[in-house]
């Protein structure tokens, strides 16, 4: 699936939900699909700076495309990282540098965090493309 439908995938499976307490709860559900990061990564090399719990964001490049794995001290965090995750996992660095979450907004997460999670949602999706471009360099040197 290309990345336009992962997230219309998103968006449909979020839209039979009326409330956001039911929201979460699949959010938290999400969480449960996170390929979760090899001990080693769980440093603090590898958190995510402005995120009010810690999260831990590996990515590793095979093939040309980058692939994601993390975890997160906190349940809806896991289950945010794992919808990042889902989108953004085996694509290719320009993918990811150049990809608008529009889901993200789709979908009400973003007003529907408090601002200390919106701020570490942020956070997160900065890392993910930060990785994109080292591997992006790394690639063209």
């Amino acid at each position: 699936m290309d990345i336009k439908e992962i997230q219309e995938e998103i968006i449909e499976e979020f839209s039979v939900f009326s409330d956001w307490l039911e929201k979460y709860d699949y959010l938290i559900e999400q969480s449960k699909t996170l390929p979760i990061i090899d001990s080693q990564f769980k440093t603090t090399n590898y958190i995510i700076n402005g995120c009010q719990s810690r999260v831990w964001v590996n990515a590793e490049l095979k093939d040309g495309l980058i692939y994601f794995s993390a975890d997160s001290d906190a349940i809806i965090t896991k289950g945010i990282i794992a919808l990042l995750i889902r989108v953004m996992d085996g694509r290719s660095p320009e993918d990811i540098i150049n990809i608008d979450l529009y889901f993200i907004d789709a979908i009400g997460l973003r007003e529907n965090l408090s601002p200390t999670r919106s701020n570490g949602l942020l956070s997160m999706i900065k890392q993910m493309k930060m990785y994109a471009l080292a591997y992006q360099a790394k690639m063209n040197s």
